[in-house]
């Protein structure tokens, strides 16, 4: 398996397949490049895939200090840059979708023409849900707030591979679970929403599609059916996933309308 060095730090990515522009895949916190397993060979049969750990995540290098968006940016870039990849959409799992408008901003549209969102919660937060990520912040309270998540998360699910996923971020200290609810409460309060996000962006993306499964209520769908009215370079399509995890449970949907997407003008 390769690995780059970004930082002086052990950066591990696997790629697969041929062809631009190429996939390149964008786990949660907490979570590991194997939550893409399942993805990765159905995107590969068309086009080259790339899947990544970030520093302090699965294979990468794991005792490296504190860090946050910044850093997490520097590693995607790292990686595009070891291999070689010219065009890239990015394929952002939950709050990884702040890299990847990030990596929009500062490699262009010329080298990221289209974005791809995963089960990310694309509107501005609730209250109960800014107040879970803050419990998440703190020594006392990020157990029960991660337990809370991995309930809604699961759906109830007694699937192996649901549960896989689960089990490998639950093998994350109480460090990152705190850093996690950090950055990603920080993430929200400087910026709204990430649609408020695209919103302010100039020029906008050529491309922008959300897959998701969670959350079911027909609000949050309307609402991001309502700005595609107004934005017509932004898509979203519910795949039939119960979990919090489309691209583990529904991986050939989601290849499929990953693939559409990015071949399409």
């Amino acid at each position: 398996m390769p690995v780059t060095e970004v930082d002086g730090l052990t950066i591990s990515y696997d790629g697969r397949g041929g062809g631009e522009p190429a996939l390149l895949c964008l786990t949660g916190w907490c979570s590991s490049k194997a939550r893409y397993d399942h993805l990765v060979p159905l995107l590969a049969e068309k086009r080259r895939t790339l899947a990544f750990d970030w520093r302090g995540h699965g294979d990468s290098q794991r005792d490296v200090g504190d860090f946050g968006e910044e850093e997490m940016v520097a590693d995607a870039l790292g990686v595009i840059e070891a291999a070689r990849v010219d065009q890239v959409v990015p394929v952002a799992a939950s709050h990884s979708g702040w890299v990847a408008i990030e990596l929009r901003r500062r490699l262009g549209p010329e080298r990221v023409p289209k974005i791809v969102h995963m089960d990310w919660m694309v509107i501005q937060p609730s209250k109960p849900y800014m107040a879970l990520l803050h419990a998440m912040e703190t020594p006392g309270g990020w157990t029960e707030a991660r337990e809370t998540l991995f309930t809604m998360w699961g759906a109830g699910s007694e699937a192996p591979e649901i549960r896989a996923v689960i089990d490998a971020m639950r093998e994350q200290d109480g460090e990152m679970w705190r850093r996690s609810g950090r950055e990603i409460a920080a993430a929200y309060e400087r910026n709204s929403s990430p649609l408020e996000t695209y919103e302010r962006m100039d020029p906008p993306p050529a491309g922008v599609l959300h897959l998701y499964g969670q959350p079911q209520d027909p609000a949050f769908f309307q609402a991001q059916e309502e700005f595609a009215t107004r934005h017509p370079w932004f898509r979203v399509e519910r795949v039939p996933a119960e979990t919090h995890f489309a691209m583990v449970e529904t991986a050939n949907e989601a290849a499929a309308a990953i693939e559409a997407f990015v071949a399409a003008a």
